[in-house]
C-alpha cells in the first residue's frame, strides 16, 4: 500500500526570489524526500501556485485527481500539500464530495522551504502518517501536530505555526456526500457587512448565481444592505448570510430590514458554524450539483 503526495505549491513548496519574495519552487519529489518519511510514496504535482490563486477550475482538477488516485485499491490514501490562505476552504471543496473510507489529508506550511527552522517536513511527514492509518474521517488536516476535520476549519493566525482551529466547540457532523460536478464558472461571490453599510455593493452586482453574506454579530446587515439582499432574495438568487465573527453559529434571531430573523423569512440561509469562504464552497457545490444548499451547509 502506498501513500500519494500532490504538490499544489503554497509556502511549503516556496524558497525565496531574488528579490527576497517567496514563490513555489520545490516539486513534490523534493518535498517527499526532505520529510524523512519511511512509508512507501508516490508523488506528483499538478499546480505551482500560491492559495490565493487556488480557483474554482483548479479545485476541480484536484477533485478529479483525487478521485482517480482512489480508484487503484493498493492506494492507502492521499495527501495534499496546499497554500494556507485557502486550504480551508480546499479541504471542504473535497469532503463534500468524498465517499472514499481512505483518508485525504491536506498539511502544509507557515515557513518557507528554506527557513533555517521550516515546519514543512514534520506536517508533510504527520500528514502522510495520517493517510497511511486513518480511516472513515472524511478530508482532514494535519497541521502543527493536530489532526483537525474539514468542516468548519478557519485559518486564524497569519504567520504563527498553529495556524488553524475550528469555528465551533465540537466536530461538526458531515453531510453525505454528492457526486462531484464541475464548479468552474459558478459565480458566487462574497461581501462582507460593516456598521452602517449602504446598498452600493449589492446593487452594483453583475449577473451571480449566488451570494455568501459575510454578516455582523450572528447574522445581521444594515437596514439598508438588507434590502437590497432583499431584492436579490425575491429574485431567486441564492443567499447564504455568514459572519465576520471568528468563532460561534450564525444564528437568524434579529429583526429589522437587515436582522438575520427577516433575512430568513426570505429565504436567505445560515451558514452555521462555516465561514465565508467555506460557505461559498458548499453553496457553489450545491448550485454545481442540484442539491438543496441547506443540506450541504
Amino acid at each position: 500500500m502506498s501513500v500519494v503526495v500532490i504538490s499544489s505549491g503554497g509556502t511549503i513548496a516556496s524558497t525565496k526570489d531574488a528579490r527576497g519574495a517567496l514563490v513555489p519552487t520545490l516539486s513534490a519529489d523534493e518535498l517527499v524526500a526532505s520529510c524523512g518519511t519511511t512509508r512507501h510514496v508516490r508523488a506528483i504535482d499538478i499546480a505551482s501556485l500560491d492559495s490565493s490563486s487556488m480557483g474554482l477550475r483548479e479545485v476541480d482538477l484536484l477533485r478529479a485527481v483525487v478521485r482517480d488516485l482512489l480508484r487503484d485499491g493498493d492506494v492507502s490514501g492521499v495527501v495534499v500539500t496546499h497554500g494556507t490562505d485557502s486550504m480551508a476552504e480546499t479541504a471542504l471543496a473535497l469532503d463534500l464530495v468524498h465517499s472514499d473510507r481512505r483518508p485525504v489529508v491536506l498539511t502544509g506550511a507557515m515557513r518557507p522551504a528554506d527557513h533555517p527552522n521550516p515546519d514543512g517536513p514534520a506536517n508533510l511527514r504527520g500528514a502522510i502518517e495520517a493517510a497511511a492509518t486513518t480511516h472513515s474521517r472524511g478530508v482532514i488536516v494535519h497541521f502543527a501536530g493536530a489532526t483537525l476535520p474539514a468542516r468548519g476549519l478557519l485559518k486564524t493566525q497569519t504567520t504563527a505555526e498553529d495556524a488553524f482551529t475550528l469555528t465551533g466547540p465540537r466536530v461538526l457532523p458531515r453531510p453525505m456526500a454528492v457526486p462531484p460536478a464541475p464548479l468552474e464558472g459558478v459565480r458566487i461571490p462574497i461581501i462582507r457587512a460593516w456598521a452602517g453599510a449602504d446598498d452600493a455593493l449589492i446593487n452594483a452586482l453583475p449577473p451571480i448565481d449566488g451570494l455568501v453574506l459575510e454578516a455582523l454579530g450572528s447574522g445581521n446587515v444594515s437596514a439598508e444592505m438588507g434590502e437590497a439582499v432583499a431584492k436579490l432574495l425575491r429574485r431567486g438568487v441564492p443567499v447564504v448570510v455568514a459572519t465576520s465573527v471568528p468563532y460561534g453559529e450564525v444564528s437568524f434571531a434579529y429583526g429589522g430590514a437587515g436582522g438575520g430573523s427577516t433575512l430568513g423569512s426570505l429565504g436567505a440561509l445560515p451558514a452555521g458554524y462555516l465561514s465565508a469562504g467555506q460557505a461559498r464552497i458548499a453553496l457553489a457545490t450545491a448550485l454545481a450539483t442540484g442539491v438543496n444548499p441547506r443540506s450541504l451547509l
